[in-house]
């Protein structure tokens, strides 16, 4: 059965903005472990982490694929606008420098750096530089689907949406590709936060059992995932029998509470959304952008 959404009712506005600095947070900081590192972080134009890499085994933490960009406006009542608007899957243009006029992918948005990672092929990459402007459509804040207002979508694409391969069955549940599915107490910063359309929260990969158990190891860049037991209608929270799916939009790492980083794309508190595993459910897989272009 076809599902129906709102499409045609919602608002396609341009957001702009450029590239985030790259962030050393500190000297030296001290993992869950107690190890101590000085890695790369936030920020920048990444050449060599795509979407379709995995998030595990980087000499960095919380690296964000891509090109990390962020708003570069004057009014800062407006700070928030940049990610709300700008949703997985939406198309950006490159509108100024080398790259003039070429079109990338928005990935997902990152909470606390208030970044926007963006997907360009290397070929574009190489063109930009850190003074370069991105024009993103911002389309898909306010999409739902007509005949299932138990189920709450956010920041995602409605293009996206239809090639994604839900599928709705004769009882009215939905099936939803995702490639890993996580526990509900796997799930770490960002718990609490009202943020659900400007920021993400993270998986924590810290126990080697439930890492095996659930078969965390192959998260990727741009994968959707199912988390259980987690409502993320007004912000996120454990609620027994939910369910949340999201896209990974940064990487692991090693610092207690955080792992790689999820941007919340559906919630509902009943067992309407059904995750069903699929190796090919990522953002890369479906554009054909990033490891898999």
């Amino acid at each position: 059965m076809s599902l129906k959404t709102n499409k045609n009712q919602l608002i396609m506005t341009a957001v702009q903005g450029g590239v985030a600095a790259a962030h050393q947070w500190a000297p030296f900081e001290i993992g869950s472990s107690g190890e101590i590192f000085s890695w790369p972080s936030t920020g920048g134009i990444t050449y060599n982490v795509k979407v379709g890499d995995s998030v595990f085994d980087w000499a960095g933490e919380h690296i964000e694929p891509g090109v990390s960009t962020t708003l570069d406006h004057k009014n800062k009542k407006c700070g928030a606008g940049y990610q709300f608007m700008s949703c997985c899957g939406n198309q950006v243009r490159v509108i100024s420098g080398e790259a003039k006029g070429e079109i990338g992918t928005v990935l997902g948005h990152h909470g606390g750096v208030d970044h926007l990672m963006l997907d360009f092929p290397d070929s574009i990459l190489d063109k930009l530089t850190c003074d370069d402007k991105f024009l993103v459509k911002g389309y898909g804040q306010g999409l739902k689907f007509i005949d299932h207002d138990d189920v709450f979508i956010y920041n995602l694409d409605p293009d996206l949406l239809q090639k994604w391969g839900l599928t709705e069955r004769e009882n009215g549940k939905i099936e939803v590709p995702v490639h890993v599915i996580v526990p509900g107490y796997a799930m770490g910063s960002g718990i609490g936060a009202l943020s659900v359309t400007t920021g993400d929260y993270d998986i924590l990969c810290h126990d080697e059992s439930v890492v095996k158990e659930y078969s965390l190891h192959k998260l990727r860049f741009g994968d959707f995932v199912a988390v259980l037991d987690h409502d993320n209608r007004y912000g996120r929270t454990y609620r027994k029998g939910s369910l949340t799916i999201g896209v990974v939009i940064h990487s692991d790492s090693p610092l207690a509470g955080h792992g790689p980083g999820m941007m919340t794309l559906m919630t509902c508190t009943s067992d309407k959304l059904v995750p069903v595993l699929n190796e090919s459910a990522n953002l890369g897989a479906i554009r054909g952008i990033g490891r898999f272009a």
